[in-house]
């Protein structure tokens, strides 16, 4: 029996979890194990706007990796009895007369490429979110894309857990992994910072932002190029928002009991200068305001927490996803739009691993191109 261990309980790591431990049950056996520092959807997972979509990737190969991650996540509607972290209502989108050149050559480019994105009306538009001011939105063109949602990371990774630990899978929580051990490039065991070591067969790195770890044998590490935005959260509001929403210098979602969730996701910021996370902070004030304008049943409210997210980007900014070609025994699943994916690429992972196939959706996405 084949023993594996998963590095990192995000929305990745459980997904790789669930699928692996699923496969092991029909591939010979297999033993697997999530050891996560610190709790489950510590890192990126909890703090992501979330957003499911295909809606700005490019070149095509990368669009059509995520598309399949959005219909990944829809297949799973089928699968589970419920799924309450799954909410794929569709997006809203309109821009300011500067963007507009830019919003109908991406909303053609998708729609020649099959992508679900209509024009709609303003009649359309109050249908959809009865409680957006239309002053908000002016003549601006609004662009509907029905096939997009968000996902509640917490909530899908803990599924996603406990439907590895029902096949047998085990997560520890609190283990923190301090070293990967290598014998003439083999993957032997990983060392815990308590002190124990795991004899392993195949380790999975699923740590995000943490995969170019300087504890990591250099032969381990993806190399990244993070960046972060900031997230402010409402406190209740009396708003039926069901939809995701992006404006002109504001992006919003719901966000569960009457919260809504608003950042920019055009925000990219260096992880090492960008300010510490506080409801006070000026910028998240005038963002939730500026939410306010679109959404005015919100009320004169204040951002009720922010936090910082941290993007896991590679180096190049695509995925990086397969085995490190100097070292056996070593998987690497690191990339952005890491919720988009998290669905299809549990399954990817686990028919490569398990099941001895080769996904070409993922050709031009392995981690090989940045070791020469």
């Amino acid at each position: 029996m084949a023993s594996i261990i998963v590095i990192g309980a995000g929305v990745i790591g459980a997904s790789v979890a669930y699928r692996l431990a699923q496969a092991g049950l029909t591939q010979g056996g297999a033993s697997v194990t999530v050891l996560e520092a610190t709790r489950i959807g510590a890192g990126t997972s909890g703090t992501s706007f979330a957003w499911v979509n295909s809606h700005g990737k490019t070149p095509r190969a990368y669009h059509d990796l995520n598309v399949a991650g959005m219909k990944a996540h829809a297949a799973l509607r089928e699968e589970f009895a419920a799924t309450p972290w799954l909410h794929l209502n569709g997006s809203l989108e309109w821009t300011d007369e500067a963007g507009q050149a830019a919003q109908r050559e991406r909303f053609e480019r998708l729609q020649g490429w099959g992508y679900a994105a209509e024009r709609i009306s303003p009649a359309r538009l109050r249908e959809l979110a009865p409680d957006i001011d239309p002053a908000a939105v002016g003549d601006a063109p609004v662009a509907w894309f029905p096939e997009e949602g968000w996902v509640d990371p917490i909530v899908y990774a803990q599924a996603m857990l406990a439907a590895a630990g029902r096949l047998g899978a085990q997560v520890e929580i609190g283990a923190r992994v301090a070293r990967v051990e290598l014998r003439s490039g083999q993957v032997t065991g990983v060392t815990l910072a308590d002190g124990r070591t795991l004899g392993v067969d195949l380790v999975v790195n699923c740590t995000g932002r943490w995969a170019d770890d300087a504890g990591l044998d250099p032969a381990l590490r993806v190399p990244l190029a993070p960046t972060a935005g900031l997230l402010a959260f409402t406190p209740p509001v009396a708003v039926g928002l069901e939809r995701l929403l992006k404006a002109p210098g504001c992006d919003i979602r719901p966000d569960g009991a009457g919260r809504l969730l608003v950042c920019r996701n055009d925000d990219e910021r260096d992880p090492a200068t960008a300010p510490r996370p506080n409801p006070d902070l000026v910028e998240m004030r005038e963002l939730v305001r500026k939410a306010q304008a679109i959404l005015p049943g919100m009320g004169p409210v204040e951002p009720e927490a922010v936090r910082l997210g941290i993007r896991a980007i590679p180096k190049d900014g695509y995925s990086a996803v397969g085995p490190l070609p100097q070292v056996e025994g070593y998987y690497a699943v690191v990339t952005h739009s890491g919720v988009t994916l998290a669905a299809f690429l549990g399954g990817a992972v686990a028919d490569e691993l398990l099941r001895g196939a080769i996904r070409p959706e993922l050709a031009t996405f392995r981690p090989a191109r940045f070791f020469g």
